[in-house]
């Protein structure tokens, strides 16, 4: 059996789930997600605790347990906590703007390159040079953060481009001259 998946959810309080045949969804302060559930992995909820079980023990039902389990504790934290990832843009005269909520990058093509947060994703934007991605889906949160990173990656000479907080980006040594 999965390591993660014997772990319990545990529901803090204000969240509540629903399980029918073989969806699960959960509802917080922040909103409601839902996710289909395999039928090969059964699912409980015991004061407040969700538990996960495989019903038959094979390959494909051992990768699944795992993964359910992960997929539903990311909702769990989402209606609770949400999700966030920041982005910092560098290189010179390299910006970006909000567009009543279309997002405005100016990174060194010869036109501005615009994004369009999909439903339940917002982005804000500090200083016009930082972007902030907030939502309650991780995946969705991760994607267009993604998308937006891949509008101008950093490059490693100059270290220009959009990159995430904190990331780090090895510097390359340009071209040794005669």
């Amino acid at each position: 059996m999965s390591r993660i998946g014997k772990k319990s959810i545990i529901l803090p309080p204000g969240i509540q789930s629903e399980i029918t045949e073989s969806t699960v969804t959960i509802v917080g302060p922040k909103g409601k997600l839902s996710y289909n559930l395999s039928k090969m992995i059964n699912i409980e909820n015991n004061n407040n605790k969700l538990q996960l079980s495989p019903i038959k023990i094979n390959k494909e039902s051992k990768a699944l347990h795992g993964l359910s389990r992960t997929l539903i504790n990311n909702m769990v934290i989402g209606v609770s906590k949400g999700f966030k990832k920041k982005l910092e843009i560098r290189g010179v005269g390299y910006r970006c703007q909000m567009n009543k909520n279309d997002l405005i990058l100016n990174i060194g093509y010869s036109h501005p390159v615009i994004i369009q947060p999909p439903k339940g994703i917002s982005i804000k934007v500090e200083d016009n040079i930082n972007i902030i991605v907030e939502g309650i889906d991780k995946e969705k949160v991760g994607q267009v953060a993604a998308k937006i990173r891949s509008t101008r990656p950093p490059e490693p000479y100059k270290e220009k481009g959009i990159r995430y907080s904190g990331e780090i980006i090895r510097k390359k040594v340009g071209k040794a001259g005669k």
